[in-house]
């Protein structure tokens, strides 16, 4: 028994129906264990070994032949297996950037992410994990409480889809406020362009602390890795309203190339340091290509 793709009816068409499909098919892969507070059944790398029976799904190629139900193999010539609630789950925490500076590109840096959390999202979902939500903006302004099961796929969704980008950048304030406050670690996928002058070190260690197996989604749009335009302009920053006056002339490029390269080496490094999954992407990689090519580490298919 699958979803039925309708999700891209609601939640401002994030996830389309053949995209569905496809995440159906996924499970979440963590570096940890984690002890669940509730029950649930995991897809990868477990099996459900209790006696209490939760739902069906279609049998896949290396599944356990003792878990299919072979009444409905006579009835409509097809595997299905038998999904039992095992004795742990895994919380899916995606921290997603609404702060100004996510409101760029064509499309924005925060419709991007917020299409790559639906799709995680679904998959924990589907896969009966919890899921929570934090949106960082100066802090964690906005919360979906960690919640499972199918039936939630489409309130996600919607809570997803009715965001709005607005306000400054606060990571550190706000990554180590929702580590705190949280009442059980897991995996946390942090989503943002990291565009913040305090930092983001700090908020990452401390989920770390906490003991969340962290990853780091780094999305950017294209113009600000090769900007298109030149001469003499006025720049407004989007989260202090400072405006600054420069001409972007050949030196300025070059200048503006090196130090790109090391705040992308500098945030690449770090996590590499501390042993946090990056994941850096740009907003014209189709969303479809970059969580069912790239995101390793994360999806098992």
């Amino acid at each position: 028994m699958g979803v039925r793709p309708v999700a891209g009816e609601r939640g401002q068409g994030l996830l389309s129906g053949d995209f569905l499909i496809q995440l159906e098919r996924l499970a979440l892969l963590s570096k940890r264990t984690f002890r669940g507070r509730v029950k649930g059944e995991r897809k990868s790398p477990h099996r459900g070994s209790s006696v209490e029976f939760v739902d069906y799904r279609p049998y896949g190629v290396g599944d356990d032949l003792r878990y299919v139900d072979w009444n409905i193999f006579g009835r409509l010539d097809r595997l299905y297996l038998k999904l039992f609630v095992d004795e742990e789950d895994l919380c899916l925490h995606l921290l997603l950037d609404a702060s100004a500076s996510m409101d760029y590109g064509e499309p924005t840096k925060l419709e991007y992410g917020r299409r790559v959390a639906a799709a995680l999202g679904f998959v924990a979902l589907v896969n009966y994990e919890r899921v929570g939500v934090g949106i960082v903006r100066d802090r964690v302004t906005e919360g979906w409480s960690p919640t499972r099961g199918r039936s939630q796929v489409l309130p996600l969704l919607d809570f997803l889809g009715k965001l709005r980008p607005g306000g400054a950048t606060g990571l550190n304030e706000g990554l180590a406020s929702y580590a705190r406050q949280s009442r059980d670690s897991g995996l946390a996928v942090v989503i943002s362009d990291l565009l913040d002058p305090g930092g983001y070190e700090a908020g990452l260690r401390a989920l770390q602390e906490q003991r969340f197996d962290v990853h780091l989604v780094h999305v950017l749009a294209p113009e600000e890795m090769n900007p298109a335009f030149s001469g003499d302009l006025r720049l407004r920053d989007a989260e202090t309203g400072e405006i600054r006056d420069l001409t972007l002339d050949g030196e300025a490029r070059r200048s503006y190339a090196r130090r790109l390269r090391e705040f992308l080496d500098a945030a690449e490094g770090f996590c590499r340091s501390r042993e946090i999954s990056y994941h850096r992407v740009t907003t014209d990689i189709p969303v479809e290509e970059f969580v069912l090519r790239q995101l390793k580490g994360l999806l098992l298919l």
